[in-house]
């Protein structure tokens, strides 16, 4: 009996910290990580699932980082910069963040056009009633009842796992090229270069950092609680990337499996899987669309609008009232309406915007991992929190990859084709 009460508690300890780890790992299979990892299973089947281990490393790593850092300080990312870096960096680095998110948010409301289309839904009826579903989820909404929702979404994942199955996968095959690095060859194809580049690139992105860290603030998470929180990090970053291995999987054993290789948008993948999969796994792959479109299209501008209320000193925070906190609240407000009437215009251009919004993420990521690693190894600010000294050979290692990779897909993205 003792022993289920010891269990029960350390159950519900976690429990109780669960959150802010678990839901922004699960943002980052957004539209344009789903749409990545669809294009990767397509165009190269089981071959780059070998990426998924040193992804989830990573992951881990960045995450535990800001996650600890809001813990013992009490204080967003943004605000920390301020305070270390001056006030002339953070404000570079926020408009930099905020036209990296505006970009993202346009983004996510294409993939909610794009699934709903799937069910013959026009994007003027989606996008609008999208746009004003996450508007007044978070506007209406305290820091509690809008955790609870952007959990609930994260669970739906589960949708990819059950399309996977459904696709009947060759699992031998999936799980050896999953420990299995590809041969040399692989190396000299560019074109499968700058896919793994991508599907590494795609998983640590800036504004996770700043919305964890604001998140484990706001719940009010302390040195304390810290345990269940990093177990929270650690478990949100696992699920999502075998979530993403899943989408890997399905698209390996239905698109690539039948000839299928190009994606120009992530419904494509839910649109050519059906004659081959069946209803089932189309309605899954669909709808798990649909809700990751809508979970970062909540997420991105409610980051955003964290971020630079933090580094500017103005209100923020789910808990404070429109009146508490109206830059907050009118900030958001503003990415959303300009995002979803980005999709609505007649010929604006979703596959640029994609491709700019990556190239700008590349460009930003390093600048922003190396301000948390020297924040997070500042005795004076963390006191005995720092990294340790495995800790920062892994996190300074990570972030040195996380550099190489990102200047790799920006020279990709902007290099003449030809």
């Amino acid at each position: 009996m003792s022993l289920w009460r010891t269990w029960r508690g350390r159950i519900l300890f976690f429990l109780a910290a669960l959150g802010p780890g678990f839901i922004t790992a699960n943002v980052d299979n957004d539209a344009g990580g789903i749409f990545t990892y669809s294009q990767a299973g397509a165009q190269y089947g089981y071959s780059l699932l070998w990426t998924m281990l040193p992804i989830t490393l990573a992951l881990i790593v960045v995450q535990e980082i800001c996650a600890r850092m809001g813990a013992v300080t009490g204080k967003g990312l943004s605000d920390l910069i301020r305070e270390e870096f001056g006030l002339r960096i953070t404000v570079i680095c926020m408009l930099l963040l905020v036209v990296v998110n505006f970009a993202n948010v346009v983004t996510e409301f294409a993939g909610i056009a794009g699934s709903m289309q799937l069910f013959h839904v026009s994007k003027f009826i989606s996008v609008p009633v999208g746009a004003f579903l996450v508007w007044a989820l978070v506007v209406r909404g305290d820091y509690k009842s809008v955790e609870k929702i952007f959990l609930f979404a994260s669970v739906v994942y589960l949708a990819y796992i059950v399309a996977g199955v459904l696709g009947r996968p060759d699992w031998h095959t999936a799980l050896v090229e999953t420990v299995k690095l590809p041969p040399r060859s692989a190396w000299r194809d560019h074109l499968y270069l700058y896919s793994t580049i991508g599907v590494i690139g795609t998983t640590i992105t800036p504004w996770m950092q700043f919305y964890l860290q604001s998140s484990v603030v706001e719940k009010g998470i302390t040195v304390r609680q810290y345990k269940a929180t990093r177990l929270d990090v650690i478990v949100g970053s696992i699920f999502t990337d075998v979530v993403a291995w899943f989408i890997v999987v399905v698209c390996a054993a239905t698109l690539f499996v039948h000839g299928v290789r190009n994606i120009g948008v992530p419904a494509d993948a839910a649109e050519a899987m059906r004659p081959i999969a069946g209803d089932y796994a189309f309605l899954l792959f669909a709808a798990g669309l649909l809700n990751a479109s809508l979970f970062a299209a909540s997420i991105l501008p409610l980051t955003t609008a964290y971020t630079v209320c933090e580094g500017l000193g103005f209100e923020s925070g789910l808990d404070n009232s429109w009146k508490q906190a109206p830059v907050f609240y009118w900030f958001y407000t503003l990415l959303i309406g300009l995002g979803a009437g980005a999709v609505l215009l007649p010929h604006f251009n979703i596959v640029k915007t994609a491709i700019w919004s990556q190239v700008l993420n590349g460009l930003l990521l390093p600048v922003i991992l190396y301000f948390m690693l020297k924040l997070s190894n500042d005795k004076e600010l963390m006191g005995e929190h720092t990294n340790s000294r495995w800790f920062n050979v892994i996190a300074w290692g990570t972030a040195l990859i996380v550099v190489v990779l990102s200047t790799a897909l920006v020279w990709s993205a902007i290099r003449p084709q030809g």
